[in-house]
């Protein structure tokens, strides 16, 4: 993996647009950092990737950058050697328990520590990827400015923390400040054992399909969408929280019938045959302010959607 010593030495002739259009980013190997960087590689961005192991396959204009987050003298001295005004921070832990890990407690201090090292060295502006798990579920739909950040979850409680002690300390040291509260998506790369791939991997596989009862509904969104949005979001005027979500509602089984349809299955679906993962019946958020403020549309419906990550999966099953 390429390790970079000074920013400028890996720019070509014409260095000086290009240092304006440079972009550092975390968690580029992840569900969503992939897809956030290449839509930020297609609108002519100079991507500067950090990862501590994984690889992106190489594409033009994308610096990958071997650095372990967590060692944060390292971190402090690759910022003042390449001094970036725009980062792009996503990645967080989100293994095994990932709600409920002490990890999260980490992951907020790392945060906040990048924050104050990328400010020192120059950092004019600022995206945080959020998550719909800071709300209170049981106000079921989701408004940044109405619904209190009230979540119980370790993870829910680290992320909203982080966003009101970064977004203090942007707006005191004036950095433009944008906060990506993600909801739920699904697309290329999802974990196997999420609902979607799940059902998907089952049918290509012959195995029996077997999920909770599905009668939760829910907000989804195509994750091409959730990058763009984001991107959408970063390049805009509006600072603060911005909800990431369709704002449709979708019952769970709407979605399980779907794939069975799209993929023409005559087997039987199992429901109820595993217990629900939450109790929330009605979780949306609200996207206004995405819409309305930033300028995003959404360009995937669900069925234009599963049908892209219907084909995906079958290229891609093991």
């Amino acid at each position: 993996m390429q390790k970079i010593k000074s920013q400028t030495s890996e720019l070509p002739s014409g260095q000086a647009s290009l240092k304006e259009a440079s972009i550092l980013l975390t968690g580029a190997t992840g569900f969503i950092g992939r897809n956030v960087a290449e839509e930020l590689l297609k609108r002519g961005y100079k991507v500067f990737a950090i990862s501590n192991s994984t690889l992106l396959p190489e594409m033009k204009n994308l610096v990958q950058i071997q650095l372990n987050l967590f060692e944060k003298e390292s971190v402090e001295k690759f910022l003042e050697e390449n001094r970036f005004e725009d980062l792009i921070h996503l990645a967080w832990y989100t293994g095994e328990k990932c709600h409920s890990s002490e990890v999260n407690l980490d992951w907020m201090a790392l945060s906040l520590s990048l924050l104050k090292s990328f400010q020192k060295n120059g950092g004019k502006r600022v995206l945080f990827a959020g998550s719909m798990s800071e709300y209170d579920f049981s106000y079921g739909y989701l408004k940044e400015d109405l619904t209190p950040l009230k979540n119980p979850s370790l993870y829910g409680k680290c992320k909203s923390s982080l966003f009101e002690i970064a977004s203090t300390f942007a707006k005191q040291t004036g950095m433009d400040f944008k906060w990506a509260r993600v909801f739920n998506l699904y697309g290329p790369y999802e974990k196997p054992n999420r609902l979607m791939p799940y059902v998907i991997c089952s049918i290509l596989k012959k195995e029996e399909v077997r999920v909770s009862a599905c009668t939760k509904t829910q907000d989804y969104l195509h994750v091409y969408d959730t990058a763009n949005a984001i991107v959408k979001l970063f390049e805009s005027e509006v600072q603060g929280a911005v909800n990431i979500s369709s704002g449709i509602p979708i019952k769970l089984k709407v979605i399980v019938e779907k794939i069975s349809e799209l993929m023409n299955y005559k087997g039987k679906i199992f429901y109820g045959a595993i217990p629900t993962n939450f109790e929330d019946e009605f979780v949306v958020g609200c996207n206004d302010r995405l819409t309305q403020d930033v300028g995003w549309a959404q360009k995937y419906d669900l069925e234009e959607g599963l049908k892209q990550t219907i084909k995906w999966w079958r290229q891609n099953n093991v």
